[in-house]
């Protein structure tokens, strides 16, 4: 099953706590917290490119499975990091959160980020 293709954000759970957590600014998560992001990915072989939009902020990462890259997280910081691919199931570790994005059926995208005890879960589907 190919990941490549158009999300939309469906629904999400324990976005507030994670990005208190994680070191977002209150005003951007009040504004973050209703807007439904695209997730745009493109898969050949082992290379991926993630474009996620987020009203005006556009975040794009580059890895290919396996290799360190340096991955753009939530809070603009860049930092270096491995993605694994296994099965239908990306993970990396970036600082101290997890990162798991599966694709469930071929329309359903479900990220979870996990710091601690906390967890950061997105719904995205896909768009025709």
């Amino acid at each position: 099953m190919s990941f490549s293709g158009k999300y939309q954000l469906e629904s999400q759970e324990g976005f507030v706590e994670f990005m208190k957590a994680v070191g977002l600014p209150d005003d951007l998560i009040e504004k973050g917290k209703d807007i439904k992001s695209v997730t745009e990915i493109e898969e050949n072989g082992d290379q991926f490119k993630v474009i996620v939009t987020t009203g005006a902020k556009v975040m794009i990462n580059s890895f290919t499975i396996g290799q360190e890259a340096e991955i753009e997280t939530l809070t603009g910081e860049k930092i270096k990091a491995v993605v694994n691919k296994e099965g239908n199931k990306l993970k990396t570790v970036l600082n101290k959160v997890t990162s798991v994005t599966e694709l469930v059926d071929g329309n359903t995208l479900v990220n979870t980020l996990t710091l601690g005890s906390l967890v950061y879960k997105r719904i995205s589907k896909r768009l025709a």
